[in-house]
């Protein structure tokens, strides 16, 4: 008897779950259904780049159609709104519901605001195209308004958070400022960035030789480095900082921190502080069997019993070992425990530039280590059957 499948989420894990699965699965083992808010999948990984105006929004959009078109997988666009296990019903907003028989949960993680006043309601986020889009509107109009109204904290720019995604953000900022600042006529000196966190250094866990590389590359492109100190409140044009200092500033992206999806945490489905659902080896819900959870809402740890930080490479890993392990609830068989194989991190400082370490001990820097965080961007592609798009 054919088997309903349902996964929740086109991102990374979702996206790679669905291609293997109809790779091990023919439609007359298993129906998939695919639900996801748009019509697109989005590399999420390049948000900074479109983001400052480096990269066009369509070159990180790709349709899903164009990767599922004869892969016999019903797309369905729609927004969950609310989870069921035990009835094994996925409610959308439009009040359609969906039944299943097994089911991934891939809807990715929610911005972390730690609790601090005014930050959810006057910061920028960098977790989707639109709100990639937005930022940048908001930067070339920061531009466009000064030669008129000469305020200088619309030409001051604030990211909270030096993580991987903060530091990629900045990097990008100080490449594309000077063109922004030529465009508008505005003097580059008059041009801040600072980027803010609450850490002793930057890219905390990181490599220490590589941090002090990505630092003197930023630095020397005009980044203000401000860490130590915690954001503890945003008002409209104005940032808190726990030393009493303040920033006036036009312009906040905060890239501090994730959370698992709150959806996920209303559903009944176990979860952590954070948000994140706990699974077992074989990426299942652990207190709902027939329910597999993957990606950023899930809650995996490494050998030392420590989380696993969210990453692209970690989330198709993922997608792909979930594809194996619906083969064997349906077909039957052995499954063998997911083990993560992360190949390294590179983290992007600008316009060809990056730090990386690949394995355990290979370190890269400059355009070297910006080669192989290209190379991982087309190794994804060629995994799903895509290409990017021109710029």
């Amino acid at each position: 008897m054919e088997k309903r499948i349902v996964i929740l989420g086109a991102g990374y894990a979702g996206l790679v779950c669905a291609l293997q699965t109809r790779k091990y699965l023919n439609s007359s083992d298993a129906s998939i259904t695919i639900v996801n808010k748009h019509n697109y999948h989005q590399l999420i990984t390049l948000l900074h780049e479109t983001a400052v105006g480096a990269r066009s929004d369509r070159s990180l959009r790709i349709p899903l159609q164009k990767v599922l078109h004869d892969k016999n997988v019903e797309i369905k666009k729609g927004t969950v709104v609310k989870l069921d296990p035990d009835a094994k019903q996925v409610k959308l907003e439009n009040d359609e519901t969906l039944t299943y028989d097994l089911l991934v949960v891939a809807l990715g993680s929610e911005t972390e605001y730690f609790g601090i006043p005014g930050l959810k309601e006057h910061a920028f986020t960098l977790k989707s195209l639109n709100q990639a889009r937005l930022l940048r509107a908001h930067i070339e109009s920061c531009f466009a308004r000064y030669p008129l109204e000469h305020k200088r904290e619309l030409l001051r720019f604030v990211v909270g958070g030096a993580g991987f995604s903060g530091i990629e953000l900045v990097g990008e900022f100080a490449d594309a400022l000077p063109r922004l600042a030529a465009e508008a006529g505005v003097p580059l000196e008059l041009v801040e960035i600072y980027n803010v966190e609450a850490a002793p250094g930057i890219l905390p866990g990181f490599d220490p030789e590589l941090v002090k590389t990505a630092e003197e590359s930023l630095k020397a492109r005009g980044v203000r480095f401000m860490t130590g100190v915690p954001i503890t409140q945003v008002e409209p044009g104005l940032v808190h900082l726990k030393s009493g200092d303040t920033i006036e500033s036009e312009t906040i992206v905060w890239t501090g921190g994730v959370r698992g999806n709150q959806i996920v945490v209303d559903s009944g489905l176990e979860t952590d502080p954070r948000g994140r659902a706990k699974v077992d080896e074989h990426l299942q819900s652990v207190n709902h069997e027939d329910v597999y959870v993957l990606g950023d809402c899930a809650l995996i740890l490494n050998e030392q019993g420590r989380p696993y930080p969210p990453t692209a490479q970690l989330a198709w890993q993922m997608g792909a070992a979930c594809g194996k392990f619906l083969y064997h609830d349906i077909r039957g068989g052995l499954k063998e425990d997911f083990k993560p194989n992360i190949a390294g991190a590179i983290a992007s400082l600008g316009r060809k530039e990056a730090i990386g370490k690949i394995g355990k001990s290979f370190k890269t820097t400059g355009k070297m280590a910006y080669f192989f965080k290209d190379a991982s961007n087309y190794r994804y592609l060629n995994k799903i059957g895509s290409v990017f798009t021109n710029r």
